[in-house]
């Protein structure tokens, strides 16, 4: 299980997918619905984003889940979890959520360090320099550039 709010996907999340797809025999892609924020993207959205940009792999599917990350795993059947570590800074917060997450259901969280290419690279980093013009071609996959672009150019004034 490699979860996530994916909001959008960046090249980083897919390394870390990449990655996981050989070291398992199905990796499932756990978009998270968080009722309590409004992301740039709808949940659908970012679910057809990312099925398009894991097309190309046989044993990866991606679904939605809501609660607790533990009980989707059990729903799914998954006993791994797989997490990006970017920074030290990371590390602290995914170790507390691993331990939580083995005490509550017994579902190993393995850590996986990012790509040095991929290691400044977030989510809101992306928005933030798209939204203000910048190019993001190096940090995303073309389909949601054009969804970037789409989704934060202001109309033209009338």
């Amino acid at each position: 299980m490699c979860p996530g709010s994916f909001d959008p996907v960046t090249n980083g999340h897919l390394d870390i997918v990449g990655r996981a797809s050989r070291l398992f025999d199905e990796v499932i892609v756990g978009v998270l619905i968080n009722q309590s924020k409004t992301g740039l993207f709808t949940v659908e959205e970012r679910i057809a984003m990312l099925r398009e940009v894991t097309a190309s792999y046989d044993n990866v599917r991606v679904e939605s889940f809501r609660g607790l990350l533990v009980d989707f795993c059990r729903a799914q059947q998954a006993s791994v979890l797989i997490k990006g570590i970017r920074a030290v800074s990371d590390f602290d917060y995914e170790l507390q959520m691993a331990q939580m997450n083995i005490g509550l259901a017994g579902v190993e969280t393995l850590f996986m360090p990012t790509n040095p290419l991929y290691s400044f690279l977030s989510s809101s980093l992306v928005k933030d320099v798209a939204k203000w013009g910048g190019d993001v071609t190096p940090h995303v996959p073309d389909i949601v550039r054009e969804a970037l672009k789409t989704r934060l150019t202001p109309p033209p004034p009338a």
